[in-house]
């Protein structure tokens, strides 16, 4: 794999973590929340893995069953996106 490639998944992974971590913060404050759409497209470009780690780390979203079909979508995406580039030699 590229080191682009794996910097890139760092990066994104990294973004989808630190967002879910800082709306459930916020929701716990009550404050402002990020929009699903915020949290959602890191994880429809690759971030998928850092997305549901932080939704299962901090117990954020998981009872929400439109987010999770929203989320599962995103994951197809994402896995779409894979195919593409290990099929292109990234």
């Amino acid at each position: 794999m590229s080191p682009i490639v794996l910097g890139y998944l760092v990066v994104v992974n990294a973004l989808a973590f630190v967002l879910m971590g800082l709306d459930k913060w916020k929701a716990s404050r009550g404050a402002r929340r990020i929009p699903e759409s915020t949290l959602l497209l890191p994880a429809a470009l690759l971030g998928c893995v850092g997305s549901w780690t932080a939704s299962a780390l901090f117990r954020h979203k998981t009872s929400k069953s439109t987010f999770r079909w929203k989320h599962l979508l995103a994951t197809a995406i994402s896995v779409g996106w894979v195919v593409l580039i290990v099929r292109r030699g990234l």
